[in-house]
């Protein structure tokens, strides 16, 4: 592959968000990196309400468990805040490209022997080949994860283009 090749790109920002936000991805509460701390802390939130519940049926040196069970609950919040501030960032990110490829007129990749450049609207990011650490291609997109990270839904390329790019990153990225 010695001379330069071009895929233009769809620019339809509902290929890229069935993608990005497929599987409660984007959900504060309920995303992936949050569902298990929220359910931990409903559910550390639910023992400690039983147990002030019924705080006069404990003897008073049996106060302790209602403080201890404060602080776990306290802890479990903090958590799920933090998870909930990082998908929010993530969400922010996300939301701000698709606004950016929403409103693009040219969005294209191209590639050849030693380079692999994303064009967007003239804003162009250049990577060698060896600046890519791992790709993967299922069948709704490709992913490349280096210098830059990309994705690029499949429904945004012809056929033709997106099993020629998946021949061309499975020749010049190795797959760990």
């Amino acid at each position: 592959m010695s001379e330069e090749k071009v895929i233009a790109l769809k620019s339809d920002r509902k290929n890229f968000e069935d993608i990005y936000f497929n599987g409660n991805q984007g959900s504060l509460l309920f995303s992936p990196t949050t569902k298990s701390k929220t359910i931990t802390t409903i559910a550390a939130a639910v023992i400690l309400l039983i147990v002030f519940l019924l705080k006069d049926s404990l003897g008073k040196d049996n106060v302790g468990i209602l403080y201890f069970l404060s602080f776990i609950f306290l802890l479990c919040a903090v958590f799920l805040s933090v998870s909930i501030n990082k998908v929010s960032r993530w969400k922010k990110q996300v939301n701000h490209y698709l606004n950016l490829i929403d409103r693009c007129k040219v969005y294209e990749i191209r590639f050849d022997h030693n380079f692999f450049t994303v064009n967007i609207d003239g804003e162009k990011e250049t990577s060698e080949w060896k600046d890519f650490d791992y790709f993967e291609a299922n069948e709704k997109f490709i992913s490349l994860e280096g210098k830059y990270n990309y994705m690029f839904p499949k429904k945004s390329m012809s056929e033709k283009e997106y099993n020629m790019l998946k021949k061309i990153l499975k020749e010049n990225i190795n797959k760990p």
